[in-house]
């Protein structure tokens, strides 16, 4: 599983024209779900991005994770982080995991995110979405399960 950080100012997920989630400053989750991922890794990477330090401290150090910032989580699902690109020029997906299995570890991720944070926008698994945001810093960091893509 693969859980890509941005720690943004706002962002936002637009379907068919229509908000479906929106947030201020906080993060947000692309998440990838991999063949071998399973609930357990769903949940330590929730409570892993949630307590990740990304965001400064009084003295502009990265010491404050996203509770302690005040800031807020929207989290889109995105099957092509697990693309594998190791050979040719199109990317392969069968190491992302079949939608149905992708959806309930990403459910399990959200739900996980839900009871440490409180609140979550999210996007809609599978949907056509549009992903607008103002990347703060820019900082973007790559958490990963103990799972293998491979």
């Amino acid at each position: 599983m693969r859980a890509l950080l941005q720690r943004v100012r706002h962002a936002h997920v637009d379907i068919d024209g229509e908000r479906v989630g929106s947030i201020g400053h906080g993060l947000l989750v692309l998440l990838g779900v991999a063949h071998d991922d399973d609930e357990s890794a769903a949940i330590k990477l929730a409570e892993r991005t949630l307590a990740y330090r990304i965001f400064a401290d009084d003295q502009g150090k990265m010491n404050r994770n996203l509770i302690e910032s005040g800031g807020a989580l929207l989290v889109v699902s995105q099957f092509t982080l697990c693309a594998d690109t190791s050979k040719g020029l199109r990317p392969g997906f069968s190491t992302a995991a079949p939608p149905e299995r992708a959806e309930a570890l990403y459910n399990s991720y959200v739900k996980e995110c839900l009871r440490i944070a409180g609140e979550v926008a999210t996007g809609r698994f599978g949907a056509n979405m549009q992903v607008s945001l103002c990347n703060d810093g820019p900082v973007t960091i790559m958490l990963e399960s103990s799972t293998h893509l491979t």
